[in-house]
């Protein structure tokens, strides 16, 4: 066979087998560019979303950051204790987890309530804090608290909210204790059946 035609050959294996690879390459970029679009279609069929996920995990270190830089006021000279009420006159049943804390000024702290609907319908109800003494209100800081929403509750139901809190060290020398009391009213209207709105117990001012 002349030497030509064998070049010739070549270079059309050469050229085929060129032709394959960048068909091949093509493809494989096009299959890498649409594995996302196919994973996240996969996960929300999955009820996974990993992009949510990452979004609280940057949410919560920055939520860290802010309280570590809250933390750097925390009055470590003082003790200050707070009391933990709540009014449970009503159809229903309400406490704090625990009954009292021991906080630094400045210092974050959560505690957790309690709830459960007896009633065989459904309410609407809203939580009122209060105070003692009451000069304590100013200072009494809520980060994150149940009281700020009103809430649609099923029959039986039951519910557990955090309160977030920090004392601001201004507070007065002379005041050690802190009473946070909650009554927690039925709204009218918002549901059927009659409401009932427990009133909000006296706050009385407590000489520490």
């Amino acid at each position: 066979m002349p030497l030509s035609s064998m070049l010739s050959g070549l270079r059309r294996d050469n050229r085929r087998m060129l032709g394959k690879l960048g068909v091949i390459a093509l493809a494989m970029f096009g299959f890498g560019y649409a594995l996302v679009p196919m994973y996240r279609t996969i996960c929300d069929a999955l009820g996974i979303n990993v992009l949510s996920v990452s979004e609280r995990v940057t949410s919560a270190g920055l939520a860290s950051a802010s309280a570590r830089k809250a933390n750097t006021q925390v009055d470590t000279s003082r003790t200050i204790t707070i009391e933990f009420d709540a009014n449970s006159r009503g159809p229903w049943d309400f406490k704090p987890a625990v009954n009292s804390l021991k906080v630094h000024p400045g210092e974050m702290a959560t505690v957790m309530y309690q709830f459960r609907n007896r009633q065989d319908r459904t309410m609407a109800a809203q939580a009122i804090p209060s105070y003692a003494p009451m000069q304590a209100s100013a200072h009494f800081n809520k980060l994150e608290c149940f009281c700020f929403n009103e809430y649609t509750l099923k029959p039986g139901e039951r519910k557990e909210w955090p309160v977030v809190f920090y004392v601001d060290p201004k507070l007065p020398k002379d005041v050690t204790t802190i009473t946070l009391s909650y009554t927690f009213f039925e709204v009218a209207g918002k549901v059927a059946g009659p409401a009932m709105a427990v009133p909000a117990p006296a706050v009385v001012e407590k000489r520490s």
